[in-house]
């Protein structure tokens, strides 16, 4: 399908986008999940309605987009002042949000925060900041602190990362997801995410910025994320998929759920298929997807 590549300035760089569909109308923004880039909508984006546009990005460290600069972290939170400062850029009134796995979560963040400034949230697989015990929290934050330091003397170091043959590359990002991403489906993902080495052309590395492995996620009690559920009051649809983790002690999700599914406008389904069921069978996805914009951003 056809799309534009777009840059969006950045303070410290920019973000790398695709633009899909005509440019009068606003679209929905649509953004991965960690370490993936803008190709995890490829397949999807053309089975979505047409009178709507779709620009999908690359996170900061992720795809096309820029760095951080040196001596920073990466953190979720990111993420939602980012899609503050894509409306700022835009001059959007509101925003219509696709997000999938860590922006799915960001998104809630997002709606709990600005619900003014969100008219649609599609959310994919991941729903909410997961919550972990005090344990598990400081040692992970310790743990996140030492890997940080030891990727940016790595990226200070200015050498280039393993590389490997073509089908290695894809086989290694296959394992690396645990099969979520189909063989097939790595190529989407590929495109703009990896490099052919300097010393072999014939071999390829993975160019996202590897800080982000070691990347600062949330750290809220159940009590907090059930407060920021509850003020999440625009259109949001939610998708699970059923051979996907839960990534946390389902008690959580469940509460979190049936707090959720006061408002109204939410929308939850299940379907079959892996974490990255709407990037390897996005027929399973865009039925739902499709009905829900029809009913909220329907064509005039």
């Amino acid at each position: 399908m056809y799309h534009e590549d777009i840059i969006i300035q950045m303070p410290w760089g920019h973000i790398a986008g695709k633009w899909y569909g005509r440019k009068d109308v606003r679209p929905i923004l649509g953004i991965h999940g960690w370490m993936d880039n803008a190709g995890t909508f490829d397949t999807l984006a053309p089975l979505l309605p047409a009178h709507l546009p779709l620009l999908t990005i690359d996170a900061p460290g992720h795809g096309l987009s820029s760095w951080l600069p040196k001596g920073t972290a990466y953190h979720s939170i990111e993420l939602v002042q980012l899609m503050r400062r894509i409306i700022k850029y835009f001059n959007w009134e509101k925003l219509s949000l696709l997000g999938h796995s860590m922006s799915s979560l960001n998104g809630f963040v997002f709606g709990s925060m600005f619900p003014d400034k969100l008219d649609m949230f599609i959310g994919l697989d991941v729903m909410k900041p997961l919550i972990r015990s005090e344990k598990t929290f400081i040692n992970k934050l310790a743990e996140r602190l030492e890997n940080n330091l030891k990727l940016e003397e790595r990226m200070l170091e200015g050498t280039e990362p393993p590389s490997y043959e073509w089908d290695k590359l894809v086989e290694r990002m296959h394992l690396g997801t645990r099969k979520s991403i189909s063989l097939e489906s790595c190529q989407y993902i590929l495109k703009r995410s990896c490099k052919p080495s300097k010393q072999d052309p014939n071999r390829f590395y993975f160019s996202h910025d590897n800080r982000v492995k070691a990347a600062f996620v949330y750290t809220l009690s159940n009590e907090t994320v059930l407060e920021m559920a509850a003020r999440i009051n625009v259109p949001y649809l939610f998708i699970k998929a059923l051979q996907a983790p839960y990534y946390e002690d389902k008690k959580y999700y469940n509460a979190a759920l049936d707090v959720l599914r006061k408002n109204p406008q939410f929308e939850y389904y299940e379907v079959e298929g892996s974490h990255h069921v709407h990037l390897n069978e996005p027929e399973k996805v865009a039925p739902l997807i499709n009905a829900f914009i029809n009913k909220y951003r329907p064509d005039v």
